[in-house]
């Protein structure tokens, strides 16, 4: 058995791998996303962080097999990454308020000696929100370390109106996606089936 590390301090990501009995560790990846442009295609700029995280762990467990992901929300043109404070996560708010947007999460799978990777895309629409409704839903939910400053669960189901694919996706690892790239990686999630 290969040795497998999540790299990702999410605790959405370990809840998610833990649906699983497949021993795994986690690490954080020296890298640094606010390094990477986005220019246009959020697929491309999902994958390039997760590619990105991969490549800057792989330095330090050259051997291991590696799962690192980054999901990116992606609205009317606009890229919304983690917030950086408590008025950008209201701005998102506010301009997802009652809008369609797009969740992409890219995930890579890196190896020794290769690299297996790809995007996963779930449409999610938004109720009409108040100003108190969004101040109520922040000031109840960590938003700092969240892709467009949200979550789905708990208290997210009363902002997220109907969503179209993966709702694995949007809480920040697509289970298909993620069973898909660690088959190539000689890794079959079927048989850690709890």
């Amino acid at each position: 058995m290969h040795r497998l590390i999540l790299g990702s301090q999410s605790p959405r990501r370990k809840e998610i791998m833990s649906l699983f009995s497949i021993p795994f560790e986690q690490a954080t990846p020296p890298f640094v996303e606010e390094a990477i442009p986005f220019e246009g295609d959020p697929v491309h700029y999902a994958l390039l962080l997760s590619r990105g995280k991969a490549e800057s762990l792989h330095r330090q467990y050259p051997k291991a097999v590696l799962l690192t992901a980054d999901t990116v929300v992606f609205c009317e043109g606009k890229i919304y990454n983690k917030p950086q404070s408590l008025e950008e996560a209201i701005s998102f708010l506010k301009d997802f308020s009652g809008k369609w947007q797009s969740v992409f999460t890219g995930v890579t799978v890196r190896t020794e000696e290769q690299e297996f990777y790809a995007c996963d895309e779930t449409r999610v629409l938004f109720n009409p929100l108040t100003p108190e409704q969004v101040h109520r839903f922040l000031s109840h939910i960590t938003w700092q370390d969240k892709g467009g400053g949200y979550t789905i669960q708990g208290v997210g189901s009363l902002v997220v109106r109907k969503i179209e694919g993966c709702y694995y996706n949007v809480t920040g690892l697509p289970v298909n996606i993620v069973r898909e790239l660690l088959l190539k990686a000689g890794i079959d999630l079927w048989h850690y089936i709890k």
